[in-house]
């Protein structure tokens, strides 16, 4: 995890001072003494080495730096205003996409090769097909334009979550689906499964102790990257809806090179990403008695 983490944060540091312009460029040019005494404000005019010991420096303290365009906030302030926003969003997307897909998955799982699986795949590919840029725009232009049941964006009422939850978890909930599907089909094939029935279980007894177990564990790996994209939130969703979140801080910092800001947001959504996939490895001996996590 720490090394992961190191190499993340390097690379990225290395990359948005490699992309063209700076944290000062607008559409007038700023005098070039004003502009030096900036630079030598945040450090910038220091070695690119100095600037990196400098950052990883108040990142150990847990000091994320000061926002070069947003000047009465420094970065985590505003990480700390829009990440509520973007983990209440995930949280809610996370609960809906597995419920979903994992109710379709068994569905169609113990269905193979009939009309209804059939149909069930084919409506849950729509929604891998489909993508969120697409069907969030649509969902705002029925529920909200034309029918009016829902808010088409903002953020002052629980309802006005309803509408980019369902959005974001679409698409992970097909994903799921199709991963919990083809875990039961072939669990089905397992020997010790092949006994179970043999054996004479209760059919809740053979799906939920012997079938469920193993053929989710496909799910439990999708969902260490997937909790991590949606509990840090999600560009698309949030700026199409107009929710202040995380993913428009990220889009904002990156298109006014705020570094630090940029910088930010990789910190916190890297370490979501190997701190889940971390979780997911200790479910693995959990859900598989087969699995040990020492020899």
């Amino acid at each position: 995890m720490f090394i992961t983490l190191l190499t993340v944060i390097t690379l990225v540091f290395a990359l948005v001072r490699l992309a063209p312009g700076g944290p000062f460029d607008g559409e007038r040019r700023l005098p070039a003494d004003i502009e030096a005494n900036l630079r030598a404000a945040y450090h910038l005019d220091e070695a690119i080495y100095l600037q990196y010991a400098r950052y990883m420096g108040g990142l150990l303290q847990g000091d994320l730096g000061p926002s070069f365009r947003q000047k009465d906030f420094d970065v985590n302030e505003l990480i700390a205003a829009g990440l509520p926003i973007s983990a209440g969003l995930g949280l809610a997307a996370l609960i809906t996409a597995l419920f979903l897909g994992i109710g379709i998955g068994i569905a169609a799982g113990f269905n193979q090769g009939t009309f209804a699986d059939r149909l069930i795949m084919a409506v849950n590919n729509l929604n891998i097909a489909l993508p969120t840029i697409v069907v969030a725009p649509l969902m705002v232009l029925i529920f909200a334009v034309l029918l009016r049941w829902l808010p088409a964006g903002g953020s002052d009422s629980i309802w006005h979550f309803v509408l980019p939850t369902i959005a974001l978890a679409l698409p992970y909930s097909a994903a799921i689906a199709r991963l919990t599907r083809a875990g039961i089909i072939e669990t089905h094939l397992e020997p010790h499964v092949k006994t179970a029935i043999a054996k004479g279980l209760s059919r809740s007894r053979l799906i939920f102790r012997h079938i469920l177990p193993m053929a989710l564990l496909p799910v439990i790996s999708f969902l260490g990257p997937a909790a991590a994209t949606l509990l840090t939130g999600s560009v698309v969703v949030e700026q199409i809806f107009d929710l202040p979140g995380i993913g428009r801080y990220f889009v904002q910092g990156a298109l006014n090179r705020d570094y630090t800001l940029v910088m930010g947001v990789v910190v916190v959504y890297s370490a979501a990403i190997v701190t889940f996939n971390f979780f997911v490895d200790l479910a693995y001996a959990w859900l598989d008695p087969r699995i040990r996590l020492s020899q």
